[in-house]
């Protein structure tokens, strides 16, 4: 193999992560904003957060099977599903949801962007990162920007004090998620196939919490726009948690906790130009200093990758 094509492989393969960021960064702003209209048309958040995964979950094991890359079932496996469940998809997604009504689509979008601070220091407490000044000012930085965001609203007259709080819970469970994923991701075992996995015990978690009191899976059908946009979800939802896995396993998760802020960048503007919600308090540093945290990090990536001995062959 020439020394060229080599370079050229070596390129791509420090891109992937950074496209695979963006990729999944605009699925998840997409999401955020279908969950509005959802709900905006009478669907309840659990009823259209469950249908939609499930269908999801459908499209990824339809892929499965053609791949020949079922999700393998094992104790193993199957703790692994269930504990990303519960972490990544399951509790911070409901969460997000039931609060879109109550604090709107942009400021969840944007505090979305609050896991890579939680995710670097628990990556470098278990000595899953080094240390480097570069990321953790960009760590603090997108901290920061959430932050400013947070302040800012509730310093405004129509705050909802509880579901502010709330809203910061969801984070810290996608933090959590993003190091599990990678500290007990099964040997051998595709991104493809325990996506699929995660996302089936997913919906049952969720089915069994709308046995509780007050809470349903029931779907207006006297008109097919819910339909449509449970499918819309089915298929953004499945997209979205390919691109998550893979970026895991070639970015690392510090790199996938951006995904949140990658994401309010375009989940923001559709809100407040599409959906017509007044811009969040604090909308221009805010974002600055997501923007800037998200710059910092990705260089830093590139140049550590630039510079090991993986990246120079």
């Amino acid at each position: 193999m020439s020394a060229q094509s080599t370079v050229s492989r070596g390129k791509k393969s420090r891109l992937l992560p950074v496209l695979l960021l963006f990729a999944g960064g605009g699925l998840l702003g997409v999401s955020t904003n279908l969950a509005k209209l959802a709900v905006g048309i009478g669907m309840t958040p659990l009823a259209f957060l469950t249908w939609s995964l499930a269908g999801a979950a459908l499209l990824l094991l339809t892929g499965a099977a053609l791949r020949g890359s079922l999700p393998p079932l094992n104790n193993r496996s199957i703790k692994y599903y269930a504990v990303a469940a519960l972490v990544g998809v399951a509790g911070p997604n409901f969460i997000f949801f039931e609060a879109i009504p109550h604090v709107g689509a942009s400021f969840v979008a944007l505090m979305i962007a609050l896991p890579p601070l939680l995710t670097y220091a628990g990556a470098l407490a278990m000595g899953m990162e080094g240390f480097q000044w570069a990321r953790a000012l960009g760590v603090v930085a997108a901290l920061g920007g959430a932050g400013v965001l947070a302040a800012s609203r509730q310093i405004a007259s129509d705050a909802d004090l509880f579901w502010t709080v709330l809203v910061l819970l969801g984070p810290a469970l996608l933090a959590v998620g993003n190091i599990y994923r990678t500290l007990k991701w099964p040997a051998g075992v595709s991104a493809h196939a325990l996506a699929t996995g995660m996302l089936f015990v997913a919906v049952f978690m969720l089915m069994l919490f709308s046995m509780l009191p007050g809470y349903s899976l029931a779907v207006p059908m006297d008109r097919s726009l819910p339909v449509v946009l449970t499918l819309a979800q089915a298929f953004v939802f499945a997209a979205q948690f390919q691109v998550l896995f893979l970026l895991q396993k070639t970015g690392g998760p510090v790199l996938l906790s951006l995904l949140g802020s990658v994401g309010a960048v375009v989940a923001v503007p559709v809100a407040i130009y599409l959906q017509n919600e007044a811009p969040p308090a604090g909308l221009l540093p805010g974002a600055g200093l997501i923007a800037l945290g998200v710059a910092l990090i990705a260089g830093s990536r590139a140049k550590l990758a630039a510079r090991s001995p993986r990246g120079r062959q």
